[in-house]
């Protein structure tokens, strides 16, 4: 992969975390049927810290050493993690899978908005729009949680406000933070809020089937921590951003196929306004950042 370059490295990590992520959604999805919410995550995190700590020996093993500002930002990152885990775990098991992960796309919207208010990112009227229609393609998709008879949509909402959280401090790091530490830390932090989630549930039985679609879990999550950080470290974000609605083709598919779920047409509306008011911002980021350059 040396012989490419940072924007299309970069694409390729933004893919390949879509893909682990989505996957990842639709083994717990699966598995939380026969397990509790909790013992599900907690187990699910005991084996990506086992694989995470094997797999740092052979990238150059862990490193601690890092300054009080990146502890600040990795530790925020986590905690945002957390609350992530936490609000989209439970909205994906009460509501189809697209429909979940069509409410994340809009974190390039958030993520550009709160770069703007954050950090003083210009924010023209035409980007200033975009978002505000991307909002309403998401109003339209939660609709129904608007109206009181899905609470899980407004859960999905607040995951949202937690990987806005986490994408940046992703972004604001050092280069030289180790991404299988960041991912590490983070992992032991969803693990010990599960471990306390657990004392108020009934473990159930964990059979053969379960085993393998936490293990299939583990895996996927594990890979979309590590390339969900290097994405956010290589190449322009307004190049990369756009492959996140990759996503959205693997949930649409895995919906179809594993869960028999497929959005009705006014979703599908929603979604279409989301992604293009979220390619439009790309757009706009680009030509700025060209007529920067120039």
């Amino acid at each position: 992969m040396s012989s490419l370059s940072d924007n299309m490295r970069g694409a390729l990590f933004m893919m390949g975390s879509m893909a682990a992520f989505t996957l990842n959604d639709a083994c717990m999805k699966v598995v939380l049927g026969d397990l509790a919410l909790f013992q599900a995550i907690f187990l699910r995190g005991l084996l990506t810290i086992a694989v995470l700590v094997v797999l740092s020996r052979w990238m150059g093993g862990l490193n601690f050493q890092m300054p009080r500002k990146d502890w600040a930002l990795v530790l925020t990152r986590s905690l945002s993690e957390i609350g992530a885990t936490y609000f989209f775990i439970n909205a994906l098991f009460h509501m189809p899978i697209a429909n979940v992960t069509a409410i994340l796309q809009v974190l390039p919207l958030t993520v550009t908005l709160s770069s703007a208010m954050l950090f003083g990112d210009r924010l023209g009227w035409r980007r200033l729009l975009a978002i505000m229609v991307g909002f309403v393609g998401v109003m339209i998709i939660v609709r129904d949680g608007l109206s009181g008879l899905n609470t899980y949509a407004l859960y999905a909402l607040i995951a949202v406000g937690f990987v806005t959280v986490r994408d940046l401090c992703a972004r604001r790091l050092s280069s030289g933070v180790s991404s299988v530490t960041i991912a590490l830390i983070s992992a032991i932090g969803v693990v010990g809020f599960a471990a306390i989630g657990t004392q108020g549930e009934v473990w159930a039985e964990v059979s053969g089937e379960s085993v393998a679609l936490l293990a299939g879990a583990a895996f996927f999550i594990l890979g979309g921590y590590l390339f969900s950080i290097m994405t956010m470290r290589v190449g322009e974000v307004s190049f990369i951003a756009p492959f996140r609605y990759t996503s959205l083709l693997w949930a649409l598919l895995l919906g179809f196929v594993v869960f028999g779920d497929w959005p009705d047409n006014l979703t599908m509306v929603g979604i279409v306004i989301v992604v293009a008011t979220g390619a439009f911002t790309f757009y706009r980021e680009r030509k700025l950042a060209q007529a920067g350059s120039a």
